[in-house]
């Protein structure tokens, strides 16, 4: 993933090709992976529409990939309520760090917390000092463009294909796999990924029939107690979060 535009922007419209620009290295990734989704959601049996419905609605790519899979096996609603809940908890903490300060307008800032997804935030972690509101709000709607038309390119797609791809469901696994690979080129992240698997070692001793319910549970406490522990080992002082 590139950093943002090092070059000064002025203009309105400098500032939305700059944001579209930022968003070149993860949206030309997000637009395959939507494909994905689109396929699946056809193959799934479920209606068509619930591949725009669903990236409009709750634009968050992961997540829309397991509903797929827990709509297809007919979940009850409460089920995919917590998965929801557990599984867009880390936005929370995006939050802190996300540049919202720069955006004006109520309802330009509604749709910038809406689509601040992994990608926005990544982006816009790593060069904090760049940013305008026109630069960051085109910047999250190019990301929502690529990942709803991969998603309606994937139904269409489905629609011409004479059979199902074999495997397809492994999109989401392959999705988590490239992000934690990622994440461990940093050594930073090493305890985390420890922790994810004590988690995931522990939901399958414990409950072997709801396994990744009971790991996300059990990761998002543990993570509750790594932060606050850090919290207090920190020297007297030290603002770093």
């Amino acid at each position: 993933m590139t950093d943002a535009l090092p070059i000064p922007v002025t203009s309105r419209r400098d500032q939305i090709v700059a944001g579209v620009r930022d968003s070149f290295a993860a949206g030309l990734g997000m637009y395959p992976i939507g494909i994905a989704f689109g396929l699946l959601v056809v193959q799934s049996g479920l209606p068509w529409w619930m591949a725009p419905g669903l990236s409009i609605a709750g634009f968050a790519g992961s997540l829309e990939l397991l509903v797929v899979g827990l709509a297809a096996a007919a979940t009850p609603l409460a089920t995919i309520a917590l998965t929801t809940f557990l599984v867009n908890f880390r936005h929370v903490f995006y939050a802190f760090s996300f540049p919202l300060h720069v955006v004006r307008g109520r309802g330009a800032r509604v749709y910038s917390m809406y689509a601040l997804i992994d990608e926005a935030w990544a982006v816009a972690a790593a060069t904090p000092e760049k940013w305008t509101g026109p630069r960051l709000l085109s910047m999250q709607l190019a990301y929502q463009a690529y990942w709803v038309s991969g998603g309606l390119t994937g139904v269409l797609v489905a629609g011409l294909m004479p059979g199902p791809v074999e495997g397809l469901e492994f999109a989401l696994c392959a999705l988590f796999v490239t992000l934690t690979l990622d994440a461990a080129r940093s050594r930073r992240e090493v305890p985390t990924m420890l922790l994810a698997a004590l988690s995931f070692a522990g939901g399958l001793a414990v409950a072997p029939d709801d396994a990744l319910f009971v790991a996300m549970l059990a990761f998002v406490a543990l993570l509750a107690v790594r932060h606050l522990a850090t919290v207090r080992l920190r020297p007297a002082g030290d603002a770093r979060a």
